[in-house]
Parts: C-alpha cells; sequence; structure tokens
C-alpha cells in the first residue's frame, strides 16, 4: 500500500515536471500610445530613467520604496536601484542599456526579490505627424525551467500588459498637459 501511494506521489510530482520541459520560456508583451506631442519630445522625456516614476506603475505601487541612482541619468549605463517591502515592487534595478536617438531606449531590468529574473524593455518612438507620436513599450523575460509552468496558467499579457498599458495612458496624461 505504501509502495503504491508513494508511486501515485512520483506521478502527481513528475506530470507537472514533464509538461513544464514542453512550455514555452520566453514571453513578450507589447503596449502602444499615440500622444499629442513631437518625436523629439517625447523621446527626449523618455530617455531619462528617473521620468518613470512620472508614469510607470511599478515606480508607483510604493511611494516609501527605497531608490538609488547610479551614474548619469539619459546616458547608457545609468541604473535606477530600488527596494520595497511591497511584495509587487520587490527589489531590482533597471539599467539604460542603448539609446538609438530619437528613436529607441533599450534596457535591462534586474529583479532579486521576492523572485530572481530579468527581464529587456524597449520605449520606441515613431512620428505619426509632425505633432503627433507613437510610443511602444516592449517587454519580453524569460522563465526558467520548472517555474515556466505558470507560464500555462499565467496571462502575461493580460498581467503585464495591463502595466504597460496605464503606464503609457499615465505618461501620455503627464506629456499632453
Amino acid at each position: 500500500m505504501i509502495v503504491k501511494i508513494l508511486i501515485v506521489l512520483a506521478i502527481i510530482i513528475a506530470i507537472p515536471l514533464i509538461v513544464a520541459i514542453f512550455t514555452r520560456k520566453n514571453y513578450s508583451v507589447e503596449q502602444q500610445v499615440t500622444i499629442n506631442k513631437p518625436r523629439n519630445l517625447v523621446f527626449d522625456y523618455l530617455k531619462y530613467l528617473k521620468n518613470q516614476d512620472n508614469f510607470s506603475v511599478w515606480a508607483n505601487m510604493d511611494p516609501n520604496m527605497k531608490k538609488e541612482y547610479r551614474g548619469t541619468d539619459g546616458t547608457v549605463g545609468f541604473i535606477s536601484a530600488w527596494e520595497s517591502s511591497n511584495k509587487k515592487v520587490g527589489k531590482g534595478e533597471q539599467e539604460i542599456k542603448k539609446i538609438t536617438e530619437g528613436e529607441k531606449i533599450d534596457f535591462e531590468i534586474r529583479f532579486m526579490e521576492p523572485f530572481a529574473g530579468k527581464a529587456n524593455a524597449t520605449l520606441i518612438t515613431e512620428s505619426v505627424n509632425e505633432n503627433q507620436t507613437r510610443v511602444l513599450w516592449h517587454f519580453d523575460s524569460r522563465m526558467k525551467y520548472p517555474m515556466n509552468l505558470m507560464l500555462v496558467f499565467m496571462n502575461m499579457d493580460k498581467m503585464v500588459g495591463n502595466d504597460l498599458a496605464t503606464g503609457l495612458s499615465n505618461l501620455k496624461n503627464v506629456l499632453e498637459k
């Protein structure tokens, strides 16, 4: 009887681990907004990482979070670090990795708590016309095995996408004031 129980338990544990082998590990989310401002003004605002404190959902989840900045904002290598007791915020840092002047800013986000991880984010500006700019906020990451099994049950487009969409809406409000 004990052997049968152990076999059943082993199967119950093995099935999710096997499923995780065949489950995707990467995910990408993208949202966009059109802002009624010229591209150069929008880009010049976005390239300063500290400005994300004015529109990012995550930056505003804990007004008491500890923040630290290293380097020169608006340049490659600038790092914005945070630490919060709020589990939705946790601890991590974001670094400007590449700037294509007037077009795109690439970031690397390193999460330390509550879970270790890494993600890449990109803000892209495109001229719609002389006085309108489309901003695309792209986020992609990878979940390691066996944690990638959670991607079967989590809708990252909804979870992360809603935060990106809200952040872009906030950005639009800030820049169009």
